[in-house]
């Protein structure tokens, strides 16, 4: 169940970002369909049972906390910090994990698993919010 509500919140969040979202929601899909989609990929050749630190998962949480940073830093909109922040914590799970290798492996999981969803909730919010302003704009008539 949670596999599917995922990737149908990701598939429709990021569709509207790349169609709607102007340069800096367009990248954040990016990003997330392609850590996603890294994930899922890496999953299944390596598996990942969470026992011990999932280096897979950590290299492209990583790389995918630099890029959000990345748009945070040169983007005018406050949304970013809040994806990258979102991201942040997700990425400090497998440090925790390095730190005490007893955390239980559903704890391990579900920390690093849950922040997704506020992050893509984020993504279209910052989306949404863009395509507004620029729906205002364009009906804002013309000086003369």
């Amino acid at each position: 169940m949670n596999f599917i509500l995922y990737w149908s919140m990701l598939i429709v969040i990021c569709g509207f970002a790349l169609s709607r979202g102007r340069r800096y929601e367009r990248v954040a899909a990016g990003i997330c369909l392609g850590g996603s989609v890294l994930t899922l990929l890496v999953h299944g050749m390596f598996g990942v049972d969470y026992v011990k630190v999932a280096s897979g998962d950590m290299i492209i949480d990583f790389a995918v906390l630099a890029g959000f940073v990345i748009i945070a830093l040169q983007s005018d909109r406050f949304w970013p910090l809040w994806i990258a922040g979102f991201q942040l914590t997700s990425s400090i799970a497998h440090l925790l994990k390095a730190v005490d290798e007893t955390l239980i492996p559903q704890a391990y999981a579900a920390a690093e698993r849950f922040w997704s969803y506020p992050i893509l909730l984020f993504l279209a919010l910052g989306t949404w919010r863009q395509y507004r302003r620029l729906q205002r704009e364009d009906a804002t008539p013309a000086a003369t």
